[in-house]
């Protein structure tokens, strides 16, 4: 867990979490706070307002504030060193992750599987139903559900999740001396006694204000190996979700709803524009992901070794494992072959589940996990 001197880090004022993790890459594992002045000075620059801070130790009596509030209500609080500390935020794509992270609860915040379902909080009966249908089949994967404890969707995704015995992480946009919306702490209660988590960046005092909630959406995006948008209209924060999670290299997944509804109007887009990809059942999302669809126990070696591959098709896919994901133009070149029968090699793949599309008209080779 995270020492008292790294909590009074995050307490330094302009001290954000990028600056303390290149910090970390300069000083592994050193107290910055045992560090001579002229060090400091030196390290922070024309920063020397920083300097004098950490210098200072300006910062040490609100962190024992918060530690011992910690301490008295079971939280966790996780630096991004730590073991516990969600590694799906430490890889590079996500570089703006929170050097610290409040945890309340027993979930396994790096589940070998996740998906984050996001929406409007003003849910309609069919939203609420498909979010419902969803997580059931979700069960087949056994995988937990991130979602932000918000009206709508939020509460939906929480809800099934509890309801068809799956773990869920509800990330929260203030800290754990309060629940928001205030009708959602009996659902807090229920996520924690079900073995769930409560999870945040702030520490408790933080005033609740709409600014917070957008950056919160962040670690929702990170945390899921794909986001599913359920229902949406045109802005929101649900589509600030997605966004950010194609930002992160995630998958990102829409219901199409009912053509017309003002709720559906953000996923039809999400999908017309190929920025998320159509969502039928969790098993597209198996499929996308190289997850085992339901009732297969397919190993990479029966992948890599399948006699129904031609050679040109194991040419292909092999160089999809080289380079991760590829335009058709691109493999078409690299195969020095024509675009037609690269289409139709692509083709031949992705119907034996060896390859996927991705926004963009990107292809890449399903990952077994």
């Amino acid at each position: 867990m995270a020492t008292l001197s790294q909590i009074a880090l995050t307490f330094i004022p302009k001290l954000g979490p990028t600056a303390i993790r290149r910090l970390e890459e300069v000083y592994p594992g050193e107290d910055l706070f045992a560090l001579p002045k002229s060090e400091l000075r030196a390290a922070f620059g024309k920063h020397a307002d920083i300097a004098e801070s950490i210098a200072a130790k300006s910062s040490h009596a609100r962190a024992e504030e918060e530690l011992a509030f910690c301490e008295r209500n079971g939280i966790r609080p996780l630096w991004f060193t730590d073991a516990d500390y969600p590694q799906r935020l430490n890889r590079p794509e996500c570089g703006d992750s929170p050097a610290l992270l409040y945890a309340m609860g027993a979930a396994d915040l790096n589940a070998e599987r996740t998906v984050s379902v996001v929406g409007t909080r003003r849910a309609t009966a069919l939203g609420r139903d498909n979010t419902d249908r969803l997580v059931r089949d979700l069960k087949t994967y056994n995988t937990p559900i991130v979602s932000g404890l918000a009206y709508g969707i939020d509460t939906a995704a929480h809800t099934a999740a509890l309801d068809h015995g799956l773990p869920t992480v509800a990330v929260l946009g203030h800290g754990l001396d309060r629940i928001y919306p205030a009708e959602n702490r009996p659902l807090a209660k229920r996520i924690l006694a079900a073995g769930g988590t409560l999870l945040t960046e702030y520490p408790s005092g933080t005033a609740i204000h709409p600014t917070l909630f957008p950056a919160r959406n962040r670690i929702i995006a990170a945390l899921g190996d794909a986001t599913v948008v359920v229902e949406a209209s045109e802005k929101g924060g649900a589509l600030i979700t997605a966004a950010i999670a194609a930002s992160y290299d995630r998958d990102v997944f829409a219901l199409p709803g009912r053509l017309g509804d003002t709720y559906s109007r953000g996923c039809l887009n999400l999908i017309a524009t190929q920025r998320a990809l159509l969502l039928r059942t969790a098993d597209d999302i198996a499929f996308h992901l190289g997850w085992p669809l339901a009732g297969q126990q397919m190993s990479i070696a029966e992948v890599d070794n399948s006699p129904t591959l031609s050679p040109m098709e194991q040419r292909t896919l092999d160089l999809l494992h080289e380079n991760d994901r590829m335009t058709l133009d691109e493999v078409a070149a690299r195969l020095a072959t024509s675009l037609p029968k690269a289409a139709a090699l692509m083709f031949n793949l992705e119907m034996q589940g060896l390859v996927h599309t991705l926004p963009g008209h990107l292809y890449q080779a399903s990952r077994q996990r």
